[in-house]
């Protein structure tokens, strides 16, 4: 492995220490390297607050200082060069006139998306890329997914019992998975910005979704209620937390509680315009986690990118509401938790 190879790979231990905090940014680690030696790192650790290269260069030591004019800065995402919560990375390193960077990959953002490289050749900066480029873009999938196709990265979850039900008759809420599935679950939602569940889900489980199992923060709730029949005693609408309720018959707003009208929504389409609003209202990754019906529509559409399906090697249902069937999935590795078994899945590539 070559320096710059080993130097990106900190870069990117470094990223995913923002894992939930920086979205709808994506993940990003830098490092200071002079002669060999690393004299400052640093990574984006929370939406809104300063990046990565600025946590990298105020680590520097006041006996190091001198040697920035001298030093290499390894970053996995090319410095930005527009004013958004915080001024350009691009003309923080121009200023602080470090010769060299190297970037793992370039950012899709249209208002990056190469202006930075462009921006620091300008300026006389001799800059190395593609260094890491597979790790680097695998490490934002989710960033790149949203601004490559419009659209959040979508996951599925759902746990099955052994004999392949999801809950049983007339969807009575069944415990199916373990503690571990359970942690596992909720480290999976505090990496995702919302989490969609259906009617009947939010009516006969009346889940929290929250992350309470996993130390991050909670996602947006979201929920279809196509003729807004829940009730106002569901922990969707206790108000603790984000809730977004998309339906046929109003929009409007309280506080932690928004109404999304989205009409027809029962035609072969929803997926797509759901989709498309999630993305104008911020949200560039989803967690779908049922009920059936809901997770089937996804699967059915085609616009899914990973599936997590958490199966009981003990419990059988016997009868009940029967699992999604996953077709056009591409296996990605399963481990045990407890007594459940998890299976994650991938998008078929030829899959638009």
């Amino acid at each position: 492995m070559s320096p710059h190879e080993t130097f990106m790979d900190r870069c990117i231990q470094l990223a995913r220490l923002g894992a939930g905090w920086v979205a709808p940014n994506p993940m990003v680690g830098a490092v200071l390297v002079h002669d060999g030696r690393i004299i400052g790192e640093g990574y984006h650790k929370a939406y809104g607050g300063p990046h990565a290269e600025v946590h990298c260069l105020d680590s520097v030591s006041a006996a190091d200082r001198q040697l920035i004019t001298r030093s290499t800065l390894y970053v996995s995402l090319e410095p930005c060069a527009h004013f958004g919560k915080t001024p350009p990375c691009a003309d923080l390193n121009i200023r602080e006139g470090i010769p060299r960077v190297v970037v793992g990959c370039r950012d899709p953002f249209p208002a990056v998306n190469g202006k930075g490289i462009e921006k620091l050749k300008q300026a006389g900066v001799e800059v190395v890329q593609g260094v890491r480029e597979e790790a680097c873009r695998a490490l934002n999938e989710l960033f790149f997914t949203a601004h490559l196709f419009r659209r959040p990265f979508v996951s599925l979850k759902w746990a099955q019992s052994a004999d392949g039900f999801i809950a049983g008759l007339m969807g009575r809420r069944m415990l199916i998975s373990g503690p571990q599935a359970a942690r596992v679950t909720h480290q999976l939602r505090a990496t995702r910005q919302g989490i969609l569940v259906g009617t009947n889900t939010a009516l006969f489980d009346d889940p929290e979704l929250t992350t309470r199992h996993w130390p991050g923060p909670h996602p947006v709730r979201l929920v279809l209620d196509r003729q807004l029949r829940l009730p106002a005693s569901l922990h969707l609408f206790n108000g603790e937390q984000r809730s977004i309720v998309f339906n046929e018959l109003r929009s409007e707003r309280h506080f932690n509680l928004e109404y999304v009208r989205l009409e027809r929504m029962a035609d072969r389409d929803m997926v797509p315009r759901l989709l498309m609003k999630l993305y104008e209202l911020g949200i560039h990754s989803l967690l779908v986690e049922g009920g059936a019906a809901l997770l089937q529509c996804f699967l059915d559409s085609g616009i899914w990118d990973e599936a997590w399906r958490f199966t009981s090697r003990t419990l059988h249902l016997r009868k009940g509401i029967p699992a999604p069937l996953l077709q056009g999935g591409v296996f990605d590795g399963s481990e045990p938790l407890g007594a459940d078994q998890l299976d994650r899945f991938r998008r078929s590539p030829d899959k638009a």
